[in-house]
């Protein structure tokens, strides 16, 4: 059966993030990766690792579940998480790993407990709150 790709969701193309590589580290500094659990961050890496460049592509549970070790409700587990997360959109047998959403500029950062400031953040701690860095 030849397997016709279309993009699912054109709106979210992804795209290559201004750091080095496909895998964007906004997954990191959104916190995605904290609030997934590891199942979907295999199933994601896998997806990232194989799409094409419109972020598509087509395997099969049954080729998924044998690479990850996974049994079908984990797979779907996985899936929904990361569908749910705006990581993922699915419609079968299509994937299309998805652009990571922009975060509000007026929402602030999380603190970061006993971790180095950049002198940027510094600066604009002392500058909003008056305190010392």
């Amino acid at each position: 059966m030849q397997i016709i790709k279309r993009v699912l969701c054109p709106e979210r193309l992804r795209k290559v993030p201004p750091q080095f590589s496909w895998v964007d580290q906004r997954l990191v500094r959104q916190r995605h990766v904290q609030q997934c659990e590891p199942a979907a961050l295999a199933l994601y890496l896998v997806l990232v690792t194989v799409a094409d460049a419109e972020g598509l592509s087509y395997y099969s549970d049954a080729s998924l579940e044998r690479m990850l070790r996974l049994d079908h409700p984990g797979l779907c587990a996985a899936r929904a998480q990361l569908c749910q997360r705006g990581l993922l959109a699915y419609q079968k047998p299509l994937y299309q790993v998805l652009s990571l959403a922009e975060t509000s500029p007026s929402a602030p950062p999380p603190v970061r407990v006993g971790q180095c400031r950049s002198l940027r953040e510094a600066l604009q701690h002392v500058l909003d709150q008056g305190d010392q860095p």
